[in-house]
């Protein structure tokens, strides 16, 4: 069974409910004595197990991609109005709109609506795993071993899951039986640090039995290894250390009617020591078993600037790469159509160009110097929006003689790497048969504008803001005709080695009492694949704030803005903003984008806000379904809902 095909058993009988399943067991129905008569049906339950792994690479179930604000959605463009936005809208742009409920909450992952799985079915499964696993009679003992480790993993990160979008939750180490008595199956919530010891005590369990890398690559690809297991455990670490679980004022009163307080009354600089300790463990773990960031192999004699480009790019789309510690389950394909514009002169109906990205976020990318454009004190910020002209110098980035907005000049790497826009160079998209002379090895440059190849040529497939993810499209996805997309595989990174670096670099420096030098080599090191200088030497020559990574809350500051654009459109900003709680701050701001419907240069390229929205402070933790709460007094809602 190939688990990197995702080839998931779901199983013969039904597993999920708290009903009497096994009080009658009809003709030709199997019990779990029969599933679990042999490894052969065993090992279809442990891909059952797997098969509650949220879709992380899917822009409709992870909340991450739209909730935000890293995107917009084009359906704003044309649904101005709450009551008239239809079934179509990605739930996740719903919650960024102000529409989140508890009615019937949006990327529901406690009951499994909305987009979102019921993640406490996955966590019942695994216990069914784990009470059943001693009874295949062909079952090796190694193999039991790692296969219970696999599921202690799963099951940790249901939990974690959970954690992070309601925070305190029922920890389910064990299954209630089926006849438990009515007041036992009323849980309650758990207070936030019992929480996060069970998840990390399960991860410390499963991580003894796992194996250190996947040697059968051809068919196991994605099962869990030490490395995930140990990332994962760093990444639960930080958010419990992070303000929104540490000291949070907003949720001290937060009470059940036991009178039990679910959160920390007192803010604990020990937790991010433990975050700290964590995260350095697991990138020795990963180093040791092979993996560093990510570099573009050149096969093509491609120019320095494409490679550079392709060493950010590919660091994402390069399939399982030795720079991904871990991989989204299902092969990367929608998101690919959504991040993607139209390079050809003819309709394409395979791509819908939706993920547009807010002129917010374009402008956080760094200048060329590798600082904050607004920073740089060679940089024209006053002249930002207006037009400016391509010379032979830009030609590697923007298509010479062509005209497109200021900022969009003099970026750095990863902006050029991680986002497409009017006039820009795009490397790959296979070769058109409407453009004779394109060959392997010369790009495509984009045309945005109204009516234009990758511009709005109708109401729908085109982005609202101008701006293109095209960092998560893989080089080799191709318009094999064109009017015909197809994508080329690859399974989005949930966790990468620049991931850890930065989080190492975060904790270590949120610990320290003044700046630990220690922490510039793992920023650097990111920095040095972008084809930028050092922090302290970049802020030296060009900021206007010189000593800011020479202070902690400077340093701090810095680490935040290199998640941002190290990570973007990757499934991280809106999970890293939560926990840093400045989500509130980003989100409430209008979103903008150009005048899409501007025919010339002069009419494109004026500033027009594509979405406004009110981020309430409740928008931190996810809702629970009223329903849910009906049923069980015994839980608590989240403050504010």
């Amino acid at each position: 069974m190939k688990l990197k095909n995702i080839i998931y058993v779901i199983g013969v009988i039904t597993l999920c409910s708290c009903s009497d399943y096994l009080d009658v067991v009809p003709d030709n129905t199997p019990t779990l004595d029969h599933i679990f008569a042999d490894r052969t049906n065993a090992e279809s339950f442990l891909f059952t197990c797997y098969s509650s792994l949220p879709g992380h690479e899917d822009d409709t179930s992870n909340p991450a991609f739209f909730a935000g604000g890293e995107a917009v959605c084009l359906n704003s463009g044309y649904l101005w109005h709450a009551s008239d936005w239809s079934d179509i809208v990605v739930p996740a742009y719903r919650i960024l709109a102000g529409q989140q409920n508890s009615n019937d909450p949006y990327n529901n992952y406690w009951d499994g609506s909305r987009n979102g799985k019921n993640l406490f079915i996955g966590i019942r499964n695994c216990n069914i795993f784990l009470e059943n696993v001693d009874k295949p009679i062909d079952l090796t003992e190694s193999e039991k071993k790692r296969w219970i480790a696999e599921v202690r993993f799963l099951k940790a990160y249901y939990h974690y899951w959970l954690f992070q979008m309601y925070g305190p939750i029922p920890i389910t180490d064990k299954n209630l039986p089926v006849d438990a008595d009515p007041e036992k199956v009323r849980v309650y919530r758990d207070p936030v640090d019992d929480v996060v010891n069970y998840i990390v005590s399960e991860l410390d369990a499963a991580t003894v039995d796992l194996p250190e890398v996947i040697d059968n690559q051809l068919n196991e690809m994605g099962r869990i290894t030490k490395p995930i297991a140990l990332a994962v455990k760093a990444k639960v670490l930080t958010l419990a250390a992070s303000p929104l679980f540490n000291g949070n004022a907003d949720y001290k009163d937060l009470t059940d009617n036991r009178g039990m307080k679910l959160f920390p009354q007192e803010y604990d600089k020990e937790k991010w020591k433990r975050a700290a300790d964590a995260t350095l463990e697991a990138i020795q773990s990963a180093e040791s078993n092979g993996h560093k960031l990510y570099k573009f192999v050149n096969l093509r004699n491609l120019n320095d600037s494409t490679v550079k480009k392709m060493d950010v790019r590919g660091s994402v789309t390069d399939n399982y790469n030795q720079e991904i510690i871990w991989g989204a389950a299902s092969k990367a394909d929608h998101i690919q159509r959504s991040a993607m514009p139209s390079v050809s002169s003819q309709f394409s109906n395979t791509i819908s160009s939706e993920m547009a990205i807010p002129l917010n976020v374009v402008e956080e990318f760094y200048s060329n110097h590798g600082v904050p454009i607004n920073e740089d004190k060679l940089y024209d910020y006053a002249s930002r929006y207006k037009i400016r002209q391509a010379t032979s110098e830009d030609r590697f980035y923007i298509k010479e003689g062509e005209k497109t907005a200021g900022v969009n000049f003099d970026r750095e790497v990863r902006f050029y790497a991680s986002i497409a826009f009017d006039r820009s160079i795009l490397y790959g998209a296979g070769i058109l048969n409407d453009v004779a002379t394109n060959t392997e090895n010369i790009p495509h440059y984009i045309k945005a504008r109204y009516t234009e190849y990758g511009g709005k040529r109708s109401s729908e497939c085109y982005s609202l803001t101008g701006y293109f993810p095209v960092k998560l499209v893989h080089w080799e996805s191709a318009f094999s005709s064109p009017q015909s997309f197809s994508t080329a595989t690859y399974h989005l990174p949930i966790i990468r080695l620049a991931d850890l670096y930065l989080l190492y670099a975060e904790t270590l420096t949120e610990y320290s009492e003044d700046v630990n030098p220690e922490v510039y080599a793992y920023i650097d090191a990111i920095r040095e694949r972008a084809s930028l200088k050092g922090v302290i030497e970049s802020w030296e020559q060009y900021s206007t704030n010189p000593d800011k990574p020479k202070n902690k809350t400077g340093l701090l500051d810095i680490i935040h803005r290199e998640r941002l654009i190290e990570l973007a459109f990757e499934g991280q900003r809106f999970w890293d903003m939560r926990r840093w709680k400045t989500l509130e701050q980003y989100v409430n701001q209008p979103f903008r984008g150009w005048n899409v419907n501007g025919l010339s240069p002069e009419d494109y390229y004026q500033i027009r806000t594509v979405l406004n929205t009110s981020f309430g402070r409740k928008n931190y933790l996810w809702p629970i379904k009223q329903s849910s709460l009906d049923q069980n007094a015994n839980l608590i809602q989240n403050p504010g809902w």
